[in-house]
């Protein structure tokens, strides 16, 4: 299999964003906050700024290294997106007969769910560092921030929180398949903050 000589990605700097690079450390600052990624586990790939863009790229890469450069460069992009507009997830509380509770404890990073299918213990879901969730009315959950990676497993924690598990997965007539039970919390929408 023939490796390319040179893979390079580059990424546009808007002009309100400042990227501070230093190593495989990257930071960025714009209007709704700051965010560092550190990229050092990423071996073989070089992350440097030039001008208004920064260059990730890599020599003899194979197709792994040429896929492994484009993933850094859209992670360098989500950040800056991240800083300038944020990322907001919608998400419903769905239910049939046991209508859920779902709670927001800052202070322990937890969403408490309650009454899911009928349960009598609480379930939890652990907010990552950077998301912030709200409730809003009783089957609304908004998840934002500024950090892609954050809001999207914090969504993905609070989903498979509240997911069918083993006898749960059998339909009302006890069998499996069908349409059998649809309760949970789900992703509806994803849009930026501003």
């Amino acid at each position: 299999m023939a490796r390319a000589i040179l893979v390079r990605e580059i990424v546009e700097i808007p002009g309100n964003v400042t990227v501070d690079i230093r190593g495989k450390k990257v930071k960025v600052k714009g209007p709704l906050g700051e965010i560092e990624k550190d990229f050092s586990h990423v071996h073989n790939i070089l992350i440097s700024k030039e001008d208004n863009t920064i260059i990730v790229e890599t020599y003899l890469a194979d197709k792994r290294t040429r896929a492994v450069v484009r993933t850094v460069a859209s992670k360098i992009k989500n950040m800056i997106d991240g800083v300038l507009k944020g990322y907001r997830y919608k998400m419903r509380v769905i239910y049939a007969h046991f209508p859920m509770e779902v709670k927001v404890d800052e202070k322990k990073g937890i969403v408490t769910i309650k009454n899911f299918l009928g349960r009598r213990d609480a379930i939890t879901a652990r907010i990552m560092p950077g998301a912030k969730v709200r409730v809003q009315g009783k089957k609304d959950i908004i998840v934002e921030g500024i950090d892609l990676d954050a809001v999207a497993q914090t969504a993905a924690n609070i989903h498979l929180a509240a997911k069918l598990r083993g006898k749960e997965r059998l339909s009302p007539h006890g069998r499996e398949g069908g349409p059998g039970v649809l309760d949970g919390i789900y992703v509806y929408e994803k849009t930026s903050m501003k």
